[in-house]
């Protein structure tokens, strides 16, 4: 089922963020969203889907919620309901964990032993290529040392799925090549990218901006393995963020080794 709900705040700051939380923890996914300033404060209009169920938790979390002056809700019995097939899951050795150097840039990839992630996927299926609310929210509730391994993971479950969705059927093609007509085009259905040499650029990641200063595009550099890996090299293939905009760069760049 699909409900609607419009919400009164006097924050706007974190409001999104906060009440997708809420959406997720309560089973639902957001389809659509806009938020507009008005007399009484900050609107925020959120289209949620689910389970009729889970409706009456729902509607309790978002109204004792500290953020939430009040909302109305209504059903949309009219909106269109399409499920995309659910993100496959990896090849269990390759796919999961790349052999990769020990660093902290290239910490290999373990999967997260978190039933939400396994209930995520699916959304992250249905929603992309608008998924970054969904998946910030759950790297909000993860501990620090959890958020980097959880990231890749669910960033190479998804690229594994558009490379299977959208660019099986070509012609195998040289990692330089792959990075061009595979990767970037992918990439740029979620974020600005561009390619400069062997390396790939993304000018607005929304995973920077946070304390600590350091890399933390984790889930792109999982999405990038998972875009490339099954033609270049598995668990041989590395990518690296080499320069991060969290670190103070104009942009993340990621450089890739098979």
């Amino acid at each position: 089922m699909d409900v609607e709900f419009r919400v009164t705040s006097d924050r706007r700051e974190g409001l999104l963020l906060a009440l997708g939380q809420v959406v997720i923890a309560c089973g639902f996914s957001l389809v659509r969203q806009r938020m507009v300033a008005a007399t009484e404060g900050v609107v925020l209009t959120m289209l949620v889907r689910g389970h009729e169920d889970r409706l009456l938790q729902l509607e309790e979390n978002l109204g004792t919620h500290p953020m939430v002056r009040s909302y109305e809700s209504a059903r949309d019995e009219a909106a269109h309901t399409t499920f995309a097939a659910a993100i496959p899951a990896p090849a269990p050795a390759p796919a999961v964990a790349p052999a990769v150097a020990p660093s902290p840039n290239t910490a290999p990839m373990q999967p997260a032993d978190n039933p939400r992630i396994e209930a995520l996927l699916p959304q992250l299926a249905r929603e992309y290529p608008h998924v970054f609310l969904l998946v910030r929210a759950l790297e909000h509730e993860l501990a620090p040392e959890q958020r980097e391994p959880a990231m890749r993971y669910i960033g190479h479950r998804v690229g594994a799925w558009v490379y299977k969705r959208d660019f099986a059927l070509g012609g195998r093609l040289a990692l330089a090549d792959a990075v061009r007509h595979i990767a970037l085009p992918a990439m740029r259905q979620l974020v600005k990218a561009d390619v400069q040499g062997d390396v790939l650029l993304v000018a607005n990641s929304p995973f920077c901006q946070r304390q600590p200063p350091g890399p933390c595009c984790h889930f792109f550099r999982g999405m990038l393995v998972g875009l490339l890996a099954e033609t270049h090299g598995g668990e041989q293939l590395k990518v690296v963020e080499a320069r991060c905009r969290n670190t103070g760069a104009d942009a993340c760049a990621f450089e890739f080794h098979a």
